[in-house]
């Protein structure tokens, strides 16, 4: 009975050590990522184990703006970043140190993500809608960032020169959130999952959607060349993400209506894991899910639209088109 005893404690260590094989065996990877839907399919592959299953062991990194997750992965500080295109981005994927390997969030008309919000005494004094932007203070996070090229956008729909709004660069969300409340700009451009408490508080006034006013491909997920020489690596990331674009669109965007996703047995699970990682109420994140191409492809023709205008603007250096900066044996494009 004993030897029998032994025998079977020294397969049950052997399980363990091979699960502990296995673990050890498993990739190494940090994702840079902000507390945003528009990140979804990142916060799905994690939290369901999809990233694991791939034999991934990743690490998410927080940030508080999409520019320094660009610079994080240009120093090794991350091995991906999943943001918003930027002109600091750009400047970086520009000079080689940055490829974009696939697509993420975009704004598209009827996907509420990022919005024009008004202090509460310039909406009282006039400003209505977002065409009213003209001659305004403006906050954004930086110079050159998603939210500055939105603005350039509405200059060239509504006829008005960007020249004419007066950029307020604070570097972060919630800098720019509070200027906002404390009067000290009269507009802002924030994600909804940021300005809703504010506008809860009464410390704002909604304006519109980017999306509905100007669509665009607003975010990437991206890496080092150095990543890149990692092909197992990168093909499994990019693999776990895809199967997380996909059940995030069939459960959750497929069931959208009017801007808002139902809360039910399906989309539950997954407005819970979104919330769970944006630290958001599932009350909230319902109506703030970010449209994702299923497929996870790349508007291509978008993001060189994009890098002409910032190179028009000074924003981007000149010398390099969209093909100069994508990853072409991984992105899938539209």
């Amino acid at each position: 009975m004993i030897g029998i005893a032994r025998l079977a404690f020294a397969g049950l260590l052997a399980i363990m050590a091979m699960g502990t094989a296995r673990a050890e065996d498993a990739l190494k990877a940090r994702v840079g990522v902000l507390r945003l839907s528009s990140s979804a399919p990142v916060f799905i592959a994690q939290d369901k184990g999809y990233f694991r299953e791939a034999g991934l062991d990743v690490e998410l990194k927080f940030f508080d703006a999409a520019q320094p997750i660009a610079v994080a992965a240009t120093s090794g500080d991350i091995d991906f970043g999943v943001t918003a295109f930027t002109a600091g981005l750009y400047n970086l994927a520009g000079k080689g140190v940055l490829k974009v390997i696939g697509g993420m969030s975009r704004e598209k008309a009827g996907y509420p993500l990022i919005g024009y919000f008004a202090s509460n005494n310039a909406f009282a004094a006039g400003l209505k809608t977002p065409k009213d932007l003209a001659g305004k203070r403006v906050a954004v996070t930086q110079v050159g960032s998603s939210f500055h090229y939105s603005l350039g956008l509405l200059a060239d729909k509504y006829g008005f020169k960007l020249a004419e709004v007066k950029i307020i660069p604070l570097q972060s969300l919630s800098n720019a959130a509070a200027a906002l409340k404390g009067e000290t700009v009269d507009a802002a451009l924030l994600p909804v999952s940021t300005a809703r408490k504010l506008m809860d508080e009464g410390g704002a006034k909604f304006l519109g959607w980017v999306g509905d006013e100007t669509p665009w491909q607003l975010g990437a997920v991206f890496a080092a060349p150095k990543t890149l020489t990692n092909k197992v690596l990168v093909t499994k990331f990019l693999g776990a993400l895809a199967r997380a674009d996909r059940e995030y669109y069939d459960v959750i965007l497929a069931a959208m209506k009017d801007g808002v996703a139902p809360i039910d047995e399906q989309t539950k699970p997954l407005l819970e894991i979104i919330a769970k990682y944006t630290n958001l109420p599932v009350e909230q994140v319902v109506g703030n899910c970010a449209y994702i191409d299923p497929d996870g492809k790349l508007d291509v023709k978008n993001v060189d639209n994009q890098i002409k205008w910032l190179q028009e603007q000074g924003f981007a250096d000149k010398g390099f088109d969209a093909n100069a900066i994508i990853a072409r044996d991984y992105v899938k494009a539209d």
